[in-house]
């Protein structure tokens, strides 16, 4: 220890020993709720920093996420509260959220994860058509060249920006038949090659 820092921890003590000796001085009739709300405090700050230490440990089972395997031989997804199983792919550099639609043929993309991947709206042509559960929309035919998950690199993925209202871009079979298996097992979406 430096001398500054020896200098420092002895400002800490007598600081800390003038506020404490003040609290004592002025709550000397109620010294037993002010050892109550002392203890309090402590096991609260206690609790905190024993909680973000384990953060990294628990975290996975408080909000479990997706998880890539073996050089991306395996991709584990688990199932959110809505029941749906979401998948994170890395397009362009840029992380886009897919909800696993196994009822969808093609990858979708909503207008929102298009900019931001830097697909343009405006500049697309709008041709087709697709149903979906609020109607027929109109979609334009993109392609996407490098998407990731963890290691597994794919390039000239033939997607869909849809102009109608879209919370979450789709992920179709047309992805999902990459893979050699694709299991809902318990709680997880498990994709294998």
């Amino acid at each position: 220890m430096s001398g500054d820092e020896f200098g420092r921890l002895i400002y800490l003590v007598l600081l800390g020993a003038v506020i404490g000796g003040y609290f004592f001085l002025s709550n000397r009739e109620r010294m037993g709720e002010m050892a109550r709300q002392a203890s309090l405090w402590g096991l609260i700050f206690v609790g905190v920093i024993v909680s973000y230490g384990l953060w990294n440990d628990i975290s996975g089972d408080i909000v479990p996420r997706q998880a890539v395997f073996e050089d991306g031989g395996r991709i584990e997804a688990p199932r959110r509260d809505d029941g749906h199983y979401y998948l994170t792919l890395n397009i362009d550099g840029v992380d886009v959220e897919f909800v696993v639609d196994t009822g969808a043929t093609s990858i979708v993309l909503s207008e929102q994860d298009a900019l931001a991947i830097g697909i343009n709206p405006d500049n697309l042509n709008f041709t087709g058509r697709a149903s979906t559960a609020n109607g027929e929309v109109r979609t334009a035919r993109t392609t996407l060249e490098n998407v990731r998950v963890g290691d597994v690199a794919e390039g000239d993925l033939r997607a869909w920006v849809n102009e109608g209202e879209l919370e979450t871009s789709l992920l179709g079979m047309d992805y999902l038949q990459r893979f050699d298996s694709v299991q809902i097992t318990g709680s997880k979406l498990i994709l294998e090659r």
